[in-house]
């Protein structure tokens, strides 16, 4: 049996359920993942290597009308990834209705050369007709090369649509070490793993307007001291984040210490800082500094 391995791009509306997919397909949490929509703001790269193949699957931000230059950054970030994969996985939340934003998407993708999946997620939440009539609308929208339901969450049908993307596979190579899951760098892991507690706790704008800056990360023997910077755009947000006599911040510190202490198998002391940066969505130096710069 040789040997095959390529890219696959993840593409979808914000809330579709790719980081959910991307975890389930490779095993392990490599995207944070939250109900809020645009939680994903960076290309994440997972890979998942098994005797006869490695699938780097690659993780894009939502695509959605952007409201500021983050958002747009966002956008152009993941249309850039089209052109960088050997398949593109159009996710859609199956139990929404078709919208703007789906047509927007169907656009772009007859520029595409390369094949093209629509995975239809969330199908437990549909009735049996109810799917049948999803598949049949979708069919008619596009040539997809696969039309695969799943339920991410449930992990149902990943086998299925992992055999369905081994046979559009064409390299040979081994991108990553077998034990590699995925190439993002430390530092970034554990400032979405404090950002995704910031976003599960709060709601309306606040999960929109805050990034994470890891100031310093000072590894000791059996611990790690890390210093992480909440950034938020108004005093009235920072207000929120750090609650009454610092009982959220004080929280959300705890849940991060837990999740990181299970990853990095150490004992984390961690140390956060809550500063507003007005507007600093559209600063590009800031942009760039977070690593949300324009890609174009």
């Amino acid at each position: 049996m040789s040997f095959k391995s390529g890219f696959v791009g993840l593409i979808g509306r914000p809330n579709a359920g790719k980081s959910t997919l991307l975890n389930a397909l490779v095993g392990h949490k490599v995207a944070i993942m939250t109900d809020k929509a645009q939680t994903t703001r960076n290309v994440i790269r997972a890979v998942r290597t098994d005797d006869d193949s490695q699938v780097v699957f690659v993780d894009t931000p939502g695509i959605h009308k952007p409201r500021h230059k983050l958002g747009s950054n966002m956008v152009k970030e993941a249309l850039a990834t089209l052109h960088d994969v050997d398949i593109v996985y159009l996710l859609i939340d199956a139990s929404k209705k078709f919208g703007a934003g789906d047509e927007f998407i169907l656009q772009i993708l007859q520029e595409q050369k390369k094949p093209v999946f629509l995975i239809l997620n969330k199908i437990d939440l549909l009735s049996k007709k109810e799917l049948i009539e999803m598949l049949e609308f979708w069919a008619k929208q596009y040539d997809f090369k696969e039309i695969v339901p799943i339920s991410a969450l449930k992990e149902n049908n990943l086998k299925e649509l992992i055999h369905s993307t081994k046979e559009y596979l064409t390299d040979s190579v081994l991108y990553y070490p077998v034990e590699q899951i995925t190439d993002s760098p430390e530092q970034f892991m554990i400032s979405e793993i404090i950002r995704e507690k910031i976003i599960q706790k709060t709601e309306e704008e606040i999960p929109h307007s805050v990034a994470v800056i890891i100031e310093s990360l000072k590894p000791k023997k059996e611990s790690i001291l890390i210093h992480a910077m909440v950034l938020v755009e108004r005093d009235s947000q920072k207000g929120i984040i750090i609650g009454k006599n610092g009982s959220m911040i004080k929280q959300i510190g705890i849940e991060s210490r837990t999740e990181l202490e299970i990853w990095l198998q150490k004992k984390i002391y961690l140390e956060l800082f809550v500063r507003v940066e007005k507007d600093w969505r559209n600063r590009e130096r800031f942009l760039n500094n977070l690593g949300y710069g324009s890609s174009q």
